[in-house]
């Protein structure tokens, strides 16, 4: 069976949510833990607790936003500690804006942090993932990378980038023993609505109803690693909202007859 005790794990977007609940999940584990994000004090905080499970927690705070940061802080993990056996890509932010109000900078800004960063940091641990012949890398989409969504234009195509990019990679890393997993949570209870980026820039502020009715970080994360070490291609996580995913692909005129009627904040 796959354990990830003793070993290398990244974990992106480690201070809050998913990605601290799968910190902690690998730290019960006995993984040896990296962990990123760029909220210092929430990342120390977590840090603290995971230290709690194992004896080896790094960290290193940097901001997704901007691709050059990112690729010298990823290749200044690889320097420091070598390489890397699991990677999970989770770091990241939502949107509450429509199309018409949301600039091209706001866009672009949305999928540097949600698709590019992820790209910057896989493509960087990627070499030396290949030397040593084994790894595994899982990518955190949304449902939203399986269909549209209202207010959610950058995120959503963030999000579809992300199957793109990691199916491919999937496929490429079969010979070289490397396992890609793509995530799908639907409803989570965690703060992304509340940090969600607004077309001025400015954050949501507001809990979403169906965010704070979603499963909680820590079943997600349970889930999650579940499915990477099952080495399966990808995972929905979440509750009766994941239906939605194959109302989508049989019946699309429901499909786009409910997302019309579901209140979008």
């Amino acid at each position: 069976m796959t354990t990830f005790k003793n070993k290398l794990c990244w974990v992106t977007g480690a201070s809050s949510g998913i990605g601290e609940a799968i910190a902690i999940e690998l730290a019960k584990e006995g993984a040896h833990l990296h962990l990123s994000s760029n909220q210092p004090k929430e990342l120390e905080e977590v840090k603290t607790r995971c230290l709690q499970y194992t004896s080896v927690c790094h960290t290193s705070v940097f901001d997704l936003s901007n691709p050059d940061e990112v690729k010298e802080s990823a290749k200044t993990a690889i320097e420091k500690y070598g390489a890397v056996y699991l990677l999970i890509n989770n770091g990241g932010i939502s949107q509450r804006s429509e199309i018409i109000d949301t600039s091209i900078e706001m866009h672009r800004k949305i999928i540097e942090i949600d698709f590019f960063s992820y790209l910057i940091i896989t493509k960087t641990v990627l070499p030396s993932m290949i030397e040593a012949g084994e790894g595994f890398i899982a990518a955190t989409s949304s449902i939203s990378g399986k269909f549209g969504f209202p207010l959610r234009s950058a995120y959503a195509s963030a999000k579809h980038a992300i199957q793109g990019f990691f199916e491919t990679l999937r496929i490429e890393m079969v010979r070289h023993n490397i396992s890609v997993t793509i995530a799908y949570p639907g409803r989570v209870n965690t703060k992304i609505s509340m940090n969600a980026l607004k077309a001025d820039g400015t954050a949501h502020g507001t809990m979403d109803a169906g965010q704070a009715g979603g499963i909680s970080a820590e079943k997600c994360a349970k889930r999650y690693i579940k499915a990477i070490k099952r080495k399966k291609p990808e995972v929905l996580i979440g509750s009766k909202e994941l239906l939605m995913v194959p109302i989508k692909r049989f019946f699309p005129r429901i499909f786009f007859k409910i997302v019309g009627n579901i209140k979008s904040t």
